[in-house]
């Protein structure tokens, strides 16, 4: 019951804290997921991967556990990058993301972004394909005017 409350706190408190979908930093986090994934998940590039996701990464996944930068950078290799006849893709629902700013002393050092995303098969000559969907959160540090990802929760799954 404790949790219940904890969790239905953080989350009212979360719904009044969402800045508007019009906002310069919501604007500006939107762009980032969409080359963050693009570039990371989409295309593989693991060299912007490596720049752009922290050092300290703490991935929790509903079905794969909990991974740090290592296993991380591993997994994507191996789940989501070995086969570029059925690639795995993620496209965000742009009407499900939400941003939550991160201030200290009045100074924004952070966000927390959630929202739902979708997955797809690209193979060659064919139309993607969804094969499932997900629940995820962020937190994003800005370090040197560059959003850092730094934890991750995925989960969900259907």
């Amino acid at each position: 019951m404790r949790t219940i409350l904890i969790l239905l706190f953080v989350s009212v408190n979360f719904t009044i804290a969402q800045v508007p979908k019009n906002s310069e930093l919501f604007l500006a986090l939107q762009k980032h997921d969409s080359i963050f994934f693009e570039r990371c998940f989409n295309q593989c590039d693991f060299a912007y991967m490596e720049k752009m996701i922290h050092k300290d990464l703490v991935f929790y996944h509903d079905r794969g556990g909990i991974q740090d930068k290592e296993k991380f950078l591993e997994n994507t290799r191996k789940n989501l990058c070995s086969d570029n006849n059925k690639k795995p893709i993620r496209k965000v629902r742009k009407e499900a993301l939400e941003v939550f700013p991160l201030y200290n002393d009045g100074v924004l050092y952070g966000v927390v972004q959630s929202g739902i995303h979708d997955f797809y098969i690209r193979e060659p000559n064919k139309e993607d394909r969804q094969t499932g969907t997900a629940r995820f959160t962020h937190v994003y540090l800005l370090e040197n005017k560059e959003w850092i990802l730094k934890e991750v929760l995925s989960f969900d799954h259907q």
